[in-house]
């Protein structure tokens, strides 16, 4: 194996709401601020790992929605096209923050790209007639949130639901497998990647919203990744969460997961879907899961914090 192929593949998923901290309105001073302190991390691992980002949108994209709902004088485009934007948006501003991290450490001459990724959904998935992924900012009342799209209660409060389809298969797979391989820094599927489904020989575009955890299982199983990260923005998956029982979890094996998911500890809007996909990527070859905070991708990555998952713990 030539010398560029010896490092493992290091997935790491940004989490949307982790750019924007609580009592944070959102400003691009602030996401850039708050950004920074992943990326500077991600920057470190670069000699150690071949790195693929992924990050979500839901904060991000809901307020593209508000802010054409708030102007009827121009037309209004679909989700799809939300997330595009949020792709080319979020995906700037990550790939701007690392050039200017690994600068500081001496390494500007490290690849990166950020790719526009297609994410195939399948048109007669049942999500389609229940929304129910959250996005947009919170809403302590139901009342104060916009009229238009359902509502859905999440841990922190109401927020605006759509529709969001499971993964079938990343587009641009062989792409991001082939950058890699050159060692190239990619960020791929932001927000969940553009959900399309397929017509024939070509894609069309639903009006929809993909898990971005999800999504970058997906990626992980078809790219061949070796350790995943899901960095948000809680120190890790907890039992009992928010109640006087809470108790984060620090090693979980993968039928203890399966138990704890199928019980109801993990909230389908925030945890839930984490869980989830750190199931579904051990199950398809993944090595380790970590579900940690955006401030300890290291730390987690050293197994010092975070819930670590795998197939078995002795």
């Amino acid at each position: 194996m030539p010398p560029k192929m010896q490092k493992p593949v290091l997935l790491v998923a940004l989490g949307g709401n982790a750019l924007i901290r609580k009592g944070q309105t959102g400003t691009l001073s602030e996401q850039f601020e708050n950004l920074a302190v992943p990326v500077r991390q991600i920057a470190r691992l670069t000699p150690l790992y071949k790195i693929i980002i992924t990050h979500g949108n839901a904060p991000q994209v809901g307020s593209l929605l508000l802010q054409q709902e708030s102007c009827p004088a121009v037309p209004k485009l679909p989700l799809e096209i939300l997330v595009a934007q949020t792709q080319g948006w979020l995906g700037y501003m990550i790939e701007s923050t690392l050039d200017s991290g690994l600068m500081e450490l001496g390494s500007p001459s490290h690849p990166l790209v950020s790719l526009i990724s297609y994410v195939v959904v399948d048109p007669a998935d049942p999500a389609f007639s229940a929304p129910t992924k959250p996005i947009g900012p919170v809403y302590r009342r139901k009342k104060d949130a916009p009229s238009g799209y359902p509502l859905v209660k999440t841990p922190k409060g109401y927020r605006r639901a759509v529709v969001s389809p499971r993964p079938v298969t990343i587009v641009e797979k062989r792409e991001i497998r082939r950058l890699v391989e050159e060692d190239f820094i990619v960020i791929c599927c932001g927000g969940g990647g553009i959900p399309v489904i397929r017509e024939g020989r070509a894609f069309s575009g639903v009006d929809a919203v993909i898990d971005k955890d999800l999504a970058s299982a997906k990626l992980a199983e078809e790219v061949g990744v070796d350790t995943f990260v899901i960095a948000t923005d809680v120190p890790g998956a907890a039992l009992d969460y928010g109640s006087e029982r809470e108790r984060f979890l620090k090693t979980v094996s993968l039928e203890r997961a399966i138990r704890y998911l199928a019980a109801g500890h993990f909230p389908d809007g925030s945890m839930g879907p984490k869980v989830e996909a750190c199931i579904q990527f051990l199950k398809t070859g993944g090595k380790r899961a970590v579900i940690t905070s955006v401030d300890a991708i290291e730390k987690g990555l050293e197994g010092n914090t975070g819930t670590q998952f795998f197939l078995s713990v002795p």
